[in-house]
């Protein structure tokens, strides 16, 4: 994983006080990215200024963005960079769709119990 893009990512939230970020180890869960980063805004218009800011901040460590969707609710922004996939959400939807629970499922020995 790039640490450098990764560093980024992390400065750009907090420099728009980003609440309750999570950053989720997914390398051997799935081939489309190694980090998952989550983050929750205040409001649409702290999500959106977050992902502008990460897209900001990516592109000054030389990352284009592969994708940006929800941009124009900005509910949840997700910002593919590639290894680094960055979910800014509201924390409602956050709550509802329960990411950190999905990709952490069997983690901390819970395959190790169905032996």
């Amino acid at each position: 994983m790039n640490e450098t893009l990764r560093k980024r990512v992390i400065d750009a939230l907090e420099e728009l006080k980003a609440k309750d970020v999570r950053e989720l180890d997914v390398r051997g869960k799935t081939s489309i990215a190694d980090t998952l980063v989550i983050a929750s805004g205040t409001s649409a218009r702290h999500v959106k200024s977050i992902a502008d800011e990460v897209i900001k901040f990516a592109k000054q460590a030389g990352v284009m963005p592969l994708g940006v969707e929800g941009q124009v609710e900005a509910e949840w922004v997700l910002v593919d960079l590639g290894d680094i996939i960055v979910h800014i959400m509201l924390p409602r939807i956050r709550e509802f769709y329960g990411l950190e629970r999905l990709w952490t499922l069997g983690d901390d020995g819970a395959e190790a119990a169905n032996d």
